[in-house]
Parts: structure tokens; sequence; C-alpha cells
């Protein structure tokens, strides 16, 4: 089983986004094994070391200058990626966005749009996105 591993800077301070990122995760247990590593938020020159640390297998940044790609090429992408690795590795950075460095090491840049996102709103996102594409993937009804 895939292993997806979210490295994420901060945390979720509010009750209703820990509430959906837990239904997400709930969800996804049927298509992988998710994990979430949150790196305590200073800035991004100090945060690199531990969110390359926490990195493994395939790694995606999430920053306004990646891809773009539709829910179906995510999907895609996370089918092929699947082949090559036993895990892949999101990585959502903090308001002030995510190191050089840490964009530079990841094996794809992945933009969801040009507009800006609190980096806890992200993560729901992203979760909801990863079951979008393991639904996509298994030929599995969701709603659009």
């Amino acid at each position: 089983m895939m292993h997806i591993n979210l490295v994420c800077v901060g945390s979720l301070k509010e009750a209703y986004l820990r509430d959906a990122a837990a239904e997400y995760s709930k969800r996804l247990s049927r298509f992988c094994r998710l994990s979430v590593r949150q790196i305590e938020e200073s800035r991004p020159d100090r945060e690199k070391a531990a969110i390359l640390r926490a990195c493994r297998g395939v790694r995606i940044a999430l920053c306004v200058e990646g891809e773009h790609m539709s829910s179906e090429e995510l999907a895609a992408r996370i089918r092929a990626y699947e082949q090559r690795a036993s895990c892949i590795t999101f990585i959502i950075g903090s308001s002030e966005g995510l190191h050089d460095e840490v964009k530079a090491a990841a094996d794809l840049k992945l933009s969801f749009s040009d507009m800006t996102f609190p980096h806890q709103l992200m993560r729901v996102m992203l979760l909801e996105q990863i079951y979008r594409a393991y639904t996509i993937n298994n030929n599995i009804k969701y709603h659009k």
C-alpha cells in the first residue's frame, strides 16, 4: 500500500479544519497509509532542514510558481509515482512559503492556483485532492 506523507509547516489551530482533515484522512485510509509531520513555524531558512529531513520518496512541493494541473492529471501523476516509489511526500510551507532549497529538492512543484491560500486551509484542500485522485484512479464515483 502506498504511503502518502504530508510535511506541513504549522499546525491546524481551528477545530473545523482539524475535523475536515480527520475526515479526509479517514477516507484515505482505504487507499493508502497517511502520515502528517508538522514542522514548527519560524522562517523558511530555519524550516528547510527539518522539512528536508522529513521527506521520503517522491517530493511534491506546493508553491504558487508550480505546475497547474487538473484533478485527473494529479491522479495520473500519483498513479505514475506509485510505479516507481513506495512513498510520496507533499510539502506545504508557512505563510512565508518554502525556501528555495526545498523547492529545488522537489521532484514536482505543484500549484493549486495563482491565488494564495492560508496554509492551514491548504492542508484540507490537498487532502481532498489526494482523496479525489484515489477515487479517480479506482473508478469510484465522487461528487464533482
